[in-house]
């Protein structure tokens, strides 16, 4: 079925092109590249030959193409946003391409008689001239703005986007939600071809894995198109790297800092080099980047309960304990203080060449590897209520309808890894994404053709991981006095420090590997098709391949120490005590087993466990063969409109483990799905004037489901009276989008924007959590609580976003340098059929993941020496995780981030740069159910940062 489809659009195709090349006499064509004052490319440039009512736009890499002019003399008209327009006279020859290379020249704006000109708004101009000009929604950010504000990591830069929040892993953005939607529902491409996963049980591509000074430009749709993959229900990110420039061309920085949380130095630099040869045909550029930084994290965590039993004393006749309830208000009965010691080290080199042919025909190769280590240590103390029958009367104390006194099981560990120069003696986490493509651009009369050939994988390798655990029992006081703080700890103070009371529990070893391989191919072929009057009209179509496999494979195994290592003092221990833990001095660790200890032991014969890893390990493959046509017409000289269709068709494949009593390996299950989408859309671009773009798209999406979810395992763990299902019949999420958006765009190279959106979704994937009431899953299973992902009915997203951002130069003296960026998205949301742990539906309950309210704003100054720039970041609290009630709803806290950067200019070659991060301390923070319930605060603190950049060219 899938090659029929491929036969089928080779065929036309090839029909196709025959027949434009018996059509194409007397007629030639015209490319070239637009570019400024420094011979750096202008994306989004409008090239119209006026008298033919023909024209094009250029690419990101600022090429463009004009097919099928009738031969003679034209002048060319060449407009970009903050450049001075051009008239270009050129010659068409018969079945010839005539090149050129166009440079635009900067404007200076004159008002009330003053000559104003903007400083460091080019890169503004050049995302702006994308965004005007592309027929469908889109954000664009260019490498001068990513520069602009204080992100190390493409995440960070990502969130400045509207409509766009990031979710924090060590205080740096790690996962993308767009317009509410959560991260597994959005696409990330390199260069158009998808980014794999290195994450083992989501679809989630770590934005913190790609340094920021390795992309040229950031793409982010919102209404994607037939040409596109349909795999973007809430938005697609298209990450663009640097091609080769005009000529010659080095940039470096080199800089350092400080995280203050640790008070340990940061280290970063980069370099880029490109050139092309005098014959302008071969261009090569070549980039590297490093950035290494020791910093850390304090946290606390907490889980809540509205329940309290304890033994009566007295048993049954089975001689089981009868035990007794208490009605309380909601408290914790388990608390962590954990701290987080990491260096993150991130290195990425990319390679990019291109060779033009000739005229009509260039090929390109595009290459990127990312190489990330995390190496941490974690040492954490946790305080968990002891189980009902270990609790008598006289054991607690109920205080205001709190347990405010109870016996509880408590544990110290510490995590790290062996002592060998890879480790360190920390866990380390080595991700590595790599990204190879190979394509081509080519005009064959009136047939433009493009094709794309790509390999990539990701892959995340945790080595030689060790836990250390020693426990002891004893009673705590539960601090209530301030929910948003929650505090347990010892009732006699000698108890937390007893080490010879904490005994031998566990010293593990573990082994984790994920790995995604993608192989993707595309080919995209353009005709002129004029349906109406206007000219300038094209068919577009196309296919493509994805093809893709997914496997973890973990192991663990324990150590039995006991006899050497009995209790805690008997350990190396390492005391981290002190006074600044930034969720408060009233947070205090105490000692616990060093790591240089830990990894120095040599650890032989260990039993494996396969409890903690066999539901883990799976197997998938994923194909996907997808087929559009669209057409984009100009109905009249100011309205545009594009319509298409898009069939995308998946095959999958999945093995999961079947697993008794979490460590017995019963089997292997093996399950296949199929689907096809059919996908249609539409586009209206309408321009009252110059400087106005009015815009409406009904488009169709999808979103896989994530392969966790996706593998068939069974799990039935007695223990505990739990069973975890997996579900490879899940159905892909779909949603019908309307958007409607209204852009005015400044002369001085600005944008005033406001627009409404509208999700209707189906299928969306939720855990459900139930009580079994049979023996369904095997012999004493009734009663058991399963959990297994399904898909819900309906839901719906209504939005609206604002946006805004110009220079302020109708303001007197120094301040016609300031600059205003700022966007505002509004988002309201309801998901049905969602299942209680009763099996009935919740009613009034947000889909996951949608924030309500998400702000970015910057006030910036720039002048020809110096710029400076404060900027904010807000999200606003939403649901993540749907527990089995509403109690037990997890929720992800608002966010408000405060960054400042600023650059000197000591010659034109070399710059001065600095920036300061998180200056508000703002934490990660979850809460259940109520904003005052914390169940985790983690704390990064600040992070300065200064050096030097170079550049010729």
């Amino acid at each position: 079925m899938k090659n029929q489809y491929v036969f089928k659009w080779l065929f036309v195709t090839l029909f196709l092109t025959m027949a434009t090349l018996k059509m194409s006499a007397q007629k030639g064509s015209i490319s070239g590249n637009i570019v400024d004052g420094n011979n750096f490319y202008l994306p989004g440039a409008n090239v119209v030959i006026p008298s033919l009512k023909k024209g094009s736009i250029t690419d990101f890499d600022g090429k463009f193409s004009i097919l099928s002019i009738p031969t003679g003399n034209y002048k060319l008209e060449i407009s970009f946003l903050g450049y001075e327009d051009i008239m270009q006279e050129v010659e068409v020859l018969e079945n010839e391409t005539t090149t050129l290379t166009i440079k635009m020249k900067q404007k200076s704006l004159l008002l009330n008689e003053v000559v104003v000109v903007s400083y460091g708004l080019s890169g503004q101009a050049k995302a702006l001239n994308t965004q005007k000009n592309n027929i469908n929604i889109t954000n664009v950010v260019s490498t001068d703005q990513i520069g602009k504000f204080p992100d190390a990591n493409i995440g960070d830069a990502v969130k400045r986007i509207s409509g766009v929040t990031m979710q924090v892993d060590q205080g740096e953005a790690r996962n993308i939600i767009v317009r509410g939607l959560s991260p597994q529902l959005n696409s990330v491409t390199l260069n158009g071809s998808r980014i794999p996963s290195a994450e083992g049980d989501n679809r989630n591509v770590q934005m913190d894995l790609i340094p920021s000074d390795m992309i040229q430009t950031i793409e982010l749709t919102k209404a994607v198109t037939p040409d596109m993959d349909a795999d973007a229900l809430g938005g697609s990110v298209n990450l663009v790297t640097a091609t080769a420039p005009q000529k010659f061309r080095l940039s470096s920085t080199l800089g350092s800092g400080i995280s203050f949380i640790t008070n340990k130095r940061i280290l970063n630099g980069s370099l880029l080099v490109g050139d092309r040869t005098k014959d302008k045909k071969f261009g090569w550029m070549v980039a590297a980047s490093i950035n290494d930084t020791d910093f850390g994290s304090d946290n606390v965590e907490a889980t809540w309960s509205d329940e309290f039993e304890y033994y009566t004393g007295i048993d049954d006749t089975n001689g089981d304990p009868i035990l007794d309830d208490v009605a309380v208000n909601p408290y914790t009965n388990s608390f962590e203080i954990r701290k987080y010691l990491v260096q993150r080290v991130r290195r990425s080199f990319s390679a990019n060449l291109d060779y033009q042919i000739n005229p009509n025909h260039n090929i390109y190769f595009k290459s990127m590897y990312n190489w990330r280590d995390d190496r941490e240590n974690r040492y954490r103390v946790k305080y968990e209520m002891q189980d009902a029958e270990d609790i008598e009367m006289g054991d607690f104390t109920i205080t205001n309808g709190v347990p405010s006194r109870f016996p509880a099981k408590v544990s110290r560990e510490t995590k790290g890894g062996i002592d060998n120069n890879r480790n360190k003696s920390r866990r380390l986490e080595d991700q590595r994404m790599q990204n190879y493509s190979l394509g081509g651009k080519h005009f064959f009369g009136k047939l433009k053709a493009d094709w794309m050939v790509s390999y990539a994988k990701a892959s995340e390798e945790r080595k030689n991981e060790r836990y250390a655990k020693y426990k002891t029992k004893f009673s705590v006081v539960n601090d209530f006095s301030d929910a948003e703080f929650p505090l347990m700890y010892a009732e006699f103070a000698t108890d937390e420090s007893d080490f010879e009371n904490f005994e031998f529990d566990e010293i593990t070893e573990q082994y984790q590997y994920t790995e995604e391989e993608d192989v993707n191919f595309f080919t995209h072929f353009e005709l002129p098709l004029n349906l109406f009057d206007n000219k300038n009209g094209k068919i577009k179509f196309g296919a493509r391949g994805r093809f893709k496999n997914k496997s973890r494979n973990n192991n663990f195994l324990e150590y039995n120490l006991e006899s050497v290592y009995s209790t805690m003092n008997l350990t190396g221990l390492k005391d981290f005590s002190k006074d600044d833990f930034l969720a408060g001095n009233q947070y205090q660790l105490g000692s616990f087993i060093d790591a240089n200890w830990l990894g120095s032991l040599n650890l032989v014969n260990g039993e494996s466990v396969p409890s903690e890893f066999l539901r883990a390990n799976f197997d998938v493959t994923e194909n996907v063969w997808a087929g559009y046509v669209m057409t984009t017409q100009n109905i009249t000289e100011n309205f545009q409109t594009l319509v298409g269709v898009r069939l995308e068709t998946t095959s999958l494949e999945a093995t999961g483990n079947k697993i008794e009593n979490e460590e017995d390996l019963v089997g292997t299950i093996t399950e296949k799905n199929n689907y096809t989408n059919v996908l249609p859309g539409v586009h209206f671009r309408y321009t009252p004037n110059k400087n106005t773009v009015l815009r409406f798209a009904w488009t169709n999406t999808l979103a896989r489901p994530n392969y966790v979810d996706l593998i068939p395992t069974i799990d039935v763990v007695s223990g505990d009276e739990e069973i975890f299902v997996g579900n490879p019949n899940l159905k892909p999420t779909t949603s019908m989008n309307f958007d409607i958006l209204g852009e005015y765009y400044f002369k001085n190279v600005g944008i005033l924007s406001g627009g409404v959106f509208y999700k209707e979704i189906d299928n969306f994937v939720y855990q459900f959590q139930s009580e079994i009431n049979s023996d369904f899953y095997g012999q004493g299973t009734t009663g058991y609580r399963v959990y297994q992902p399904l898909n819900g009915e309906k839901a719906n997203i209504l939005g609206a976003e604002f946006s805004f951002q110009r220079q302020l130069d109708f303001l007197p003296s120094f301040a016609k340098n300031l600059s205003i960026y700022v966007n505002y998205t509004f988002l309201t949301s309801k998901a049905e059929g969602i299942r209680n742990e009763e099996g009935e539906e919740r009613q009034d309950l947000d889909l996951p993941n949608t924030a309500p309210n998400m702000l970015n704003a910057s006030l910036g100054y720039a002048d020809k020496v110096f710029n400076a720039r404060f900027s904010t970041n807000f999200s606003d609290a939403y649901i993540d995780e749907i527990g089995g009630n509403a109690f037990e709803d997890r929720y992800y806290d608002q966010q408000l981030f405060l960054d400042f950067n600023f650059g000197v200019v000591l010659s034109k070659k070399l710059r001065l740069f600095g920036e300061l991060k998180n200056i508000t301390n703002q934490p990660l923070r979850y809460f259940q159910s109520v904003r005052s319930r914390t169940q985790q605060a983690e704390y990064y603190g600040q992070r300065l940062t200064f050096g030097l950049k170079y550049d010729i060219y």
